[in-house]
């Protein structure tokens, strides 16, 4: 009887572990494809992320996603967390390893893990902590939340993954600022620029960090059909060891870096329309010359399941960052993409991708690494994700 009661005691006032656990969320995504990839020989794909050899002709799990995360509540000196957990092949393409850990890439990774703090300072304050994703680019690094299938040149040249602190001030409704401080332009975690502890070998001076800022608007309501239009633009600048993603083999670009974006998405008076727009370009310093792409996306929601995206891209690569053959550093991309969400919870695509060297010499194909053999690369995906 007394064991008995004192149960019923301990069950009223909840644990620590249970109060602390009461607005933590789980979630995340399976992510999976099939890709045909037109002609033979399939050794020098386009070098956008997360495309590699080995998902071509073939059916593909890409990556599980896991969350765990506690938002910032109303109250003032709130604070929360968020964890992304990736597992399968692109937690390689990631790139997030540890700079101290053994055998370099791993079917698992951290993708994000930062701590969320909010000052109630102004309008508030807030604060990530941790391993968070770059401030910069129009796509992002988790598919369910892009228009397309694939991802873009311009994407892939984005600094992707940053360990340090950001800070964001909401100066009103229609605008706010970032800024932040970081080890390297990323995506190694721990990673630092001083003392060899690099995949470069390269050394700076102990105080030497990457710093990154932003700005974004956003159209008010009274702007009519435009409202909800942003507009935002930024930059990052500091050391980084290697470029992301396969890049057909290569490494490249070892040195301080500075990437500058700026992108849009328009509403318009058609309210099942979107229209974007979005242009990077990145500032090899050690290397010489400049990456830059320029694209546009057009986003039309017939009904509430089917939708139609498109995504018109051009690129300059005039510093090798993409590795592309001797004399291929022009590239036009052309996607296409159907979605239809039949399945509760399910994001089905169909999607037709067109990548064309506008080089003196092929730039994709073949069965050699580096030497490619055709001017053009036409692949067909179809991409299933299950979002939990």
């Amino acid at each position: 009887m007394v064991s008995l009661a004192s149960a019923a005691k301990a069950e009223e006032k909840p644990s620590v572990v249970a109060t602390a656990l009461s607005s933590t969320t789980i979630g995340g995504y399976v992510d999976t494809s099939a890709q045909w990839n037109f002609g033979t020989g399939n050794q020098n794909p386009a070098p956008y992320k997360f495309n590699s050899p080995s998902k071509a002709d073939g059916f593909n799990l890409d990556v599980v996603q896991i969350t765990i995360s506690k938002p910032l509540d109303e109250t003032p000196w709130s604070a929360g967390y968020r964890v992304d957990l990736w597992a399968g092949p692109d937690a390689n393409t990631l790139g997030t390893t540890s700079i101290t850990a053994p055998g370099g890439a791993s079917d698992f990774a951290v993708r994000q893990a930062y701590v969320l703090l909010n000052a109630p300072v102004g309008n508030g304050l807030d604060f990530k902590v941790g391993v968070f994703d770059s401030i910069i680019g129009y796509e992002s690094v988790e598919s369910p939340n892009d228009p397309n299938y694939t991802r873009s040149y311009g994407h892939s040249m984005e600094p992707q993954t940053h360990t340090g602190a950001l800070a964001t001030y909401h100066v009103g409704s229609a605008l706010s600022l970032t800024a932040g401080v970081a080890d390297t332009v990323g995506p190694t975690i721990n990673e630092r620029a001083f003392g060899g502890l690099n995949a470069a070998g390269a050394t700076e001076a102990e105080s030497y960090k990457t710093y990154m800022g932003s700005i974004a608007l956003t159209a008010p309501d009274s702007m009519g059909f435009l409202a909800g239009s942003t507009f935002y633009a930024g930059f990052v600048n500091g050391f980084g060891d290697h470029a992301p993603g396969p890049l057909n083999g290569t490494i490249i670009g070892t040195g301080d870096r500075t990437s500058y974006y700026a992108g849009a998405t328009v509403a318009t008076p058609i309210k099942e329309l979107q229209l974007g727009a979005a242009f990077d370009y990145l500032d090899l310093h050690t290397v010489g010359g400049q990456t830059w792409s320029a694209a546009g996306y057009a986003s039309y929601h017939a009904t509430e399941k089917l939708s139609f995206h498109a995504r018109g891209e051009y690129l300059k690569d005039s510093s090798e960052f993409f590795g592309l053959a001797p004399g291929a550093d022009t590239v036009l991309a052309l996607t296409g993409t159907v979605q239809y969400d039949l399945w509760k919870n399910v994001i089905s695509r169909l999607e037709l991708r067109w990548d064309h060297s506008l080089g003196d010499v092929p730039a994709f194909g073949g069965e050699t690494p580096l030497a490619p053999t055709m001017d053009n690369a036409w692949m067909l995906a179809a991409n299933i994700i299950y979002r939990f």
